[in-house]
This record gives structure tokens, sequence and C-alpha cells, in this order.
């Protein structure tokens, strides 16, 4: 009988690795995806000059795309198509170039078709940057077949 955490570890991995092949804007972007768990994910942006806003700082929209990708990563961990019904974040501390941000997406609820999801941006120093919630909501189609894990 196969081991249950590592066969939902598997699953877990390979959405992620079929979502990233998929996703060319968090690649745009230099995201990287650090890590993948069922209903977890985590992922890193070293803040360039080209995300900077008008203050010097880094973009809002920026933050959000990294959280929002960390959700991504995370509610399509179970193989099943998810996408996003609601979001909404704080901003918290300002961000400069150079700096890297790690966002942490955790699930929070998961039930029939809808998830809640926390994400938290925080440096390396764990200063917390941002925090986002979302809202999921599962759709027809799955990440990979059977024949792929």
């Amino acid at each position: 009988m196969p081991d249950t955490d590592n066969a939902e570890q598997a699953l877990a991995e390979a959405c992620a690795k079929t979502m990233w092949e998929n996703d060319a804007c968090s690649r745009a972007l230099g995201f990287t995806l650090h890590s993948v768990n069922p209903g977890r994910a985590v992922l890193q942006l070293v803040v360039r000059n080209d995300m900077l806003n008008g203050h010097g700082t880094c973009h809002g929209g920026i933050m959000f795309t990294l959280a929002d990708s960390a959700f991504a990563f995370a509610c399509n961990s179970y193989n099943q198509n998810c996408v996003a019904q609601h979001c909404s974040v704080s901003f918290l501390q300002p961000v400069k170039a150079g700096q890297r941000l790690t966002a942490t997406a955790t699930e929070r609820s998961r039930l029939e078709r809808s998830g809640i999801y926390d994400v938290v941006v925080s440096l390396d120093d764990g200063l917390v940057v941002a925090e986002f919630r979302g809202l999921s909501r599962t759709v027809k189609g799955t990440h990979v077949s059977g024949d792929s894990l």
C-alpha cells in the first residue's frame, strides 16, 4: 500500500511542475518556486530596479503578483484546476531594490469547491512586508494525468 503522504507530496510537486512550465508571467518576473506541499507553496523574488515605483520602492503590483502566484501554486496542489475568486492585500512595509521577498502561502480552509489561503510576504530577516488573502474556486480540469505521476 503506497504511503499517502508521499503520494500527496508527489502529486503536489507534479502539479507545480506543470503549472510552472505554463506560468510565463511568474518566470518572466524572475520568481522562483522554492517549495510546494499539499495546500502550501513558497515563492521568492529579488526585487529589481525595474520593479520600483515612483517612490523608489517595490511596486505593490509586483508584491501582489508574487503573493498571488504563491496562492495559485498552493491551491492547485491537489490536481484540480483552481482559480482565484477574490483576493486582497495589505502592504505593511516598503521594500527596496536588491531585497529578497518570500511569499509563503498556507491553506486555511478547503471545502467542496472553495478554499481560503493566507500568504505572508516577508524579507530574509523575517520582517513581514505584506499580507494577502485569497479565496479559491475549483473549475473543471486537472493538471496531470495518472500516467504523469
